[in-house]
């Protein structure tokens, strides 16, 4: 893969899942979902294109689940339990990465994280994905 400012490299909280990622479009894309899934696992994403993630070590450790449509493929280490990425249910030829698996980044890096309205997704709606808000973290003094 080649290094550049999109590249980067990441893993799950236990080390047995290790990738590296080439993000689409470094981390203008980064957003929140609304859908019942993404709601109550809380993360952060940013995206890659297919082919975008390369699985360095623990291939065999991840495990999928699928939920609804059963188009989105969520991905995640079994032994830890922690979210790493999914390909998106909207556009199949794009991943979500979870940023918190990203090395020296964390979700609390961004003042401001868009939030997309997945409850009313467009694979359903036929409408175009909107924004239903803005996640805002504000540090502590």
């Amino acid at each position: 893969m080649a290094r550049d400012a999109n590249a980067r490299t990441g893993g799950c909280h236990c080390g047995a899942v290790r990738f590296e990622v080439a993000l689409s479009d470094g981390f203008n894309s980064i957003r929140r979902c609304t859908c019942s899934y993404c709601r109550m696992r809380g993360a952060v994403v940013v995206m890659a294109e297919m082919g975008g993630i390369r699985i360095l070590e623990g291939e065999e450790m991840l495990t999928t689940y699928r939920f609804h449509s059963g188009a989105a493929r969520h991905f995640f280490c079994s032994r830890c339990g922690i979210y790493t990425h999914h390909q998106r249910r909207s556009d199949q030829q794009l991943y979500a990465v979870n940023v918190a698996c990203l090395n020296g980044v964390s979700p609390f890096d961004f003042l401001e994280v868009p939030v997309m309205d997945g409850v009313n997704h467009t694979s359903d709606t036929g409408k175009p994905t909107r924004r239903a808000g803005i996640l805002c973290f504000i540090p502590a003094s």
